[in-house]
């Protein structure tokens, strides 16, 4: 338990998660759109550590989210929070972000991208597991905006803002449903295989 402790007043923002969690990589989505940065500790193979969040009263264990030190909740509760705009607020009184950020040029044109396409997805034309994921959402019935950070001149640029935006490093692909970061491969893969992709995609399907 004094690890969970330990571990959790490290930094402004933690999130105990599972690889395999959806709810998990939502939260984490959800974490990044709002600027933040948490600490991620996966506890894949950590039974102690799963054991000793349930003991701080974490139900469910995972997500299991703490600002500031405190634990919030698991993803009902933080969802309640974002919803009546009370989340990014707890996130800005510990310093787990700032209220005013000075916006990086890239980032504007990625916003802008995400905003203007219901599914975008960033990616470089040498790469499979990308390739991979346009043929499953073009089988869902989806044709993703892709855009090959290799064949833009700004494409470096472009990539590190990806990574300070929230997506991993190398950031490819790079997938945003909605405006909304979902991850990478693995994290795509988890909702496909879960069944929770094809709703997130529903809106975008083209009709036969």
């Amino acid at each position: 338990m004094n690890r969970v402790i330990d571990l959790a007043s490290k930094k402004a923002a933690v999130i105990f998660t599972k690889s395999s969690c959806c709810m998990c990589h939502s939260i984490k989505a959800l974490f990044y759109e709002l600027g933040a940065s948490p600490a991620i500790h996966e506890v894949d193979h950590d039974a102690d550590m799963e054991w000793a969040l349930q003991r701080l009263g974490c139900n469910p264990a995972l997500p299991a989210v703490f600002i500031g030190g405190k634990y919030v909740g698991s993803a009902r509760d933080v969802i309640s929070l974002h919803v009546d705009g009370s989340l990014k607020q707890k996130l800005i009184e510990a310093r787990a972000i700032w209220s005013f950020q000075k916006q990086n040029p890239k980032m504007d044109k990625i916003q802008s991208l995400i905003s203007e396409n219901g599914v975008v997805i960033f990616s470089k034309s040498s790469c499979c597991l990308c390739y991979a994921v346009t043929i499953l959402f073009q089988e869902l019935g989806v044709e993703p905006l892709v855009h090959e950070i290799d064949h833009d001149p700004e494409g470096w640029e472009m990539e590190k803002a990806l990574v300070n935006r929230g997506c991993t490093s190398p950031p490819f692909p790079a997938v945003f449903i909605g405006g909304n970061l979902i991850g990478s491969t693995n994290e795509v893969m988890s909702l496909h295989l879960s069944g929770s992709l094809l709703p997130l995609l529903r809106p975008y399907q083209i009709l036969a």
